[in-house]
């Protein structure tokens, strides 16, 4: 891990794309702007690993909590107009 020391308006550059700048502190929080390529998503950590856990916990299911695959069934009939 990497410990920096930063003050309000300078920046940290990650690779050649993120760019992440200390927009202000104010007592325990650093409010912070960060730049990146359009494809990189960027997450709270607490968001993060929240996604994480229902992935696994979707992943985990009983495959008889799931709806049955109608697989080679017939498609219901349309709506009729009336």
């Amino acid at each position: 891990m990497l410990i920096l020391t930063r003050r309000p308006g300078e920046r940290v550059v990650i690779g050649d794309q993120i760019l992440v700048t200390v927009m202000s502190v104010s007592g325990h929080t650093v409010r912070l702007g960060i730049e990146a390529p359009e494809g990189v998503s960027i997450y709270r950590e607490e968001i993060w690993l929240a996604v994480e856990k229902e992935n696994r916990a979707a992943a985990a299911a009983a495959a008889d909590a799931l709806p049955s695959s109608s697989a080679g069934a017939e498609p219901p009939d349309p709506p009729v107009e009336g």
